[in-house]
């Protein structure tokens, strides 16, 4: 898989998670999840309003985790392959997550506290582990492993 092609693999996976019109809603709140293949598990926690939320698995034993607390906040997952595992957490207001993987024994795990924070892990292969944590506001992250 060239890089371009790992990138659009990814954005397509961010793009078919990230639609919430058939998903539940609370407050403006919107939670989507889909997942196939087997074993696979997901959960999501928000409190707070207008918060989007997006997990969407393909292959078989990857886990997304993510939460969101406070308003205006988006958190997308996309994962293929097998035994990928993600960890989204946001405190605060209008921040932005979004991590796909693509292989199997992947990791990534972000942490946002604060106001305006954008994060991105693009991971490709096997193996990769990324993390970044996040305090204060106006904060861009951006991490890509093959």
């Amino acid at each position: 898989m060239t890089f371009t092609s790992l990138i659009k693999s990814a954005a397509l996976s961010l793009i078919i998670a990230l639609p919430v019109a058939s998903a539940a809603s609370a407050g403006g709140s919107y939670v989507n999840v889909e997942q196939y293949g087997w074993m696979n598990s997901a959960g999501g926690a928000q409190t707070g309003w207008a918060n989007d939320m997006g997990i969407y698995q393909n292959g078989s034993y990857n886990t997304a985790i993510a939460s969101q607390s406070g308003n205006w906040n988006t958190t997308v997952v996309g994962q293929t392959g097998w035994g990928n595992t993600a960890s989204a957490t946001t405190i605060g207001h209008g921040n932005v997550t979004g991590i796909a993987q693509n292989g199997w024994g992947n990791a990534a795990s972000t942490g946002q506290l604060g106001t305006g924070n954008g994060v991105a892990i693009i991971q490709n292969g096997w193996g990769n582990a990324a993390s970044s944590t996040q305090v204060g506001h106006g904060n861009t992250a951006v991490i890509v492993q093959n």
